[in-house]
């Protein structure tokens, strides 16, 4: 075995948004000490002063004296063991412009349901590619949670995924709560494409809502998603995987059908007749499904995969197509 877990090792997030924070709620749980890198120097100060973020989450409150906060990425990373990474995808590249502080004694964590817009890799192949880091050292937190939820602390699952048990159990512990259930799995490149492509069909659901769709057609809609997403992993990176599970078709309808889905709200934007602009104008959070429909769709002209709810997304979002006729046509795909 490589790179193991340690039982005491330091945890820091990266990131300040809802995910984020509801992630350091989380650590916070069973850690003495948890580190927090926060680039916006305001939000950084009203933690400090208040023990809430004042853009995300504000009913939660933290102990400080157990945060460790800062603006400076590289003592976070310097004092850490394992990092988890949680700031939309788009933003993680300036993110992490200013690290300096070798990875190569780290474990990092990606919490991000996104895939790096550039270079169309997701978040762990990115950092194996930029940072060196071999597949031992990276680990995903996935699964049917949303941040809101956290902070009531509603019961939820969520899926610790490392290239070893032994670390996917070292990793669940460090983030299983009375509210937070955790399952193991090794499926590092089946759950990280999933939590892409939830959202692509997570936006599919919300246009059709705002089309005026009823529940019986979004349930064939929202099934047809899960063969789809089911097919693209099979042909591209085959793996005895339970697609099934909480991790891969949990999260898609949790996605689907939640109030607190960004992707279903952008989805159901566009439905209602919001152009591309102006929905993401409206918005406050990122919709990782936006960048993830193009992206998907460039990998897929190397993997000739059939994806016609994914592709009806990409036509709507970037070539100008009419949500109501490409809605339509795609009526006629779906069984």
């Amino acid at each position: 075995m490589g790179y193991k877990i340690g039982t005491h090792a330091r945890c820091a997030v990266i990131g300040y948004g809802s995910w984020a924070t509801a992630l350091v709620k989380i650590l916070h749980e069973n850690e003495q000490r948890v580190g927090w890198y926060i680039r916006n120097g305001e939000v950084l100060e009203h933690i400090r002063r208040y023990k809430t973020n004042p853009r995300y989450l504000r009913d939660v409150h933290f102990d400080t004296e157990r945060l460790w906060l800062s603006d400076d990425l590289n003592r976070i990373v310097e004092d850490s063991d394992l990092l988890v990474l949680a700031t939309p995808s788009i933003y993680l590249k300036t993110t992490l412009a200013p690290l300096t502080v070798p990875l190569e004694s780290k474990f990092v964590v990606s919490a991000i349901k996104g895939i790096i817009p550039e270079e169309l890799v997701t978040v762990a192949e990115y950092m194996k590619m930029t940072y060196g880091l071999p597949f031992d050292q990276l680990g995903i937190v996935s699964g049917p949670c949303h941040a809101e939820e956290v902070a009531l602390e509603r019961l939820s699952y969520l899926t610790a995924v490392c290239k070893t048990p032994e670390n996917s159990e070292a990793l669940g512990r460090k983030i299983r709560t009375d509210y937070i259930r955790v399952t193991p799995s090794t499926d590092i490149y089946g759950i990280e494409y999933a939590a892409v492509l939830k959202n692509i069909y997570a936006i599919a659901v919300g246009m059709a809502i705002g089309l005026g769709y009823g529940d019986n057609f979004l349930a064939v809609l929202i099934s047809n998603g899960a063969m789809e997403m089911a097919r693209f992993m099979e042909q591209t990176y085959p793996e005895k995987r339970n697609v099934f599970a909480s991790a891969y078709l949990g999260d898609l309808l949790v996605t689907s059908y939640s109030q607190f889905s960004r992707n279903r709200r952008f989805g159901l934007m566009i439905g209602k007749g919001y152009s591309v602009h102006s929905a993401q104008m409206e918005m406050s959070m990122v919709a990782e499904g936006y960048y993830a429909a193009d992206c998907i769709m460039k990998i897929n002209l190397r993997k000739g995969v059939d994806m016609p709810i994914a592709g009806m997304v990409y036509e709507v979002l970037y070539r100008g197509a009419s949500p109501a006729a490409s809605m339509r046509a795609l009526t006629d795909r779906l069984f």
